[in-house]
């Protein structure tokens, strides 16, 4: 009975040895990610993250200042020469500059609401070259220049080529396409004494622009 008593005291008191608290270390490799984790400022907890400089907007460039350009008027106006006008401005624009039409000088010819380019002329009272055949009307009136030497053709040509001619609106284009169609084409520049609308002094201005 003495032993078992003996071992009885043993065992409690190995039992009570093993279980009591002991203090732990923690493992380097967790204290090192603790450490990455509080520098990191892109981690949950980490610090602030440090400002950067963000480069500026570039300044707003200053407003540019109102455009000009620059034609010719020639022809039949008080002050023929070159012309320094605003951009966006008309062949009107351009007239007014120059002093004004010459009295007695046909203008039916002339877009005077057209908006002009930079460096072209403006041709007043003045025979004016067709566009070739190719050419379109509206690209023969926008430069109010001349043309090509060669002459248009009566017989091929279409309406809007007809009205790059000098004094030829769209109405006489017209009569001069009905009469075409009616006599089979032109045998002769003469045939435009013809044609309701062309007086004397429109077939001069048109017989050296024009052929058959």
């Amino acid at each position: 009975m003495a032993l078992v008593l003996v071992a009885a005291v043993g065992l409690a008191v190995f039992h009570f040895w093993s279980v009591r608290p002991q203090g732990v270390r923690a493992p380097e490799t967790v204290e090192a990610g603790a450490a990455a984790v509080a520098g990191d400022p892109l981690r949950a907890g980490g610090a602030d993250p440090v400002p950067r400089p963000v480069a500026g907007a570039p300044p707003s460039p200053p407003p540019e200042p109102a455009g000009e350009i620059v034609v010719d008027v020639s022809g039949k106006v008080h002050r023929p020469g070159v012309q320094r006008l605003p951009a966006g401005s008309r062949v009107a624009d351009a007239l007014r500059a120059a002093g004004g039409v010459r009295a007695g000088t046909d203008v039916t010819g002339l877009n005077r609401a057209r908006v002009l380019m930079d460096g072209e002329q403006v041709a007043v009272g003045l025979p004016q070259a067709p566009a070739a055949l190719g050419a379109t009307g509206g690209a023969a009136g926008a430069t109010g220049a001349s043309g090509p030497a060669v002459p248009l053709s009566l017989s091929a040509a279409t309406k809007e080529q007809l009205e790059t001619l000098p004094g030829v609106g769209p109405v006489l284009a017209q009569h001069i396409i009905d009469h075409r169609t009616e006599n089979g084409g032109f045998r002769s520049v003469d045939e435009l004494r013809q044609v309701n609308g062309i007086g004397d002094r429109r077939f001069a201005d048109l017989q050296p622009l024009v052929q058959p």
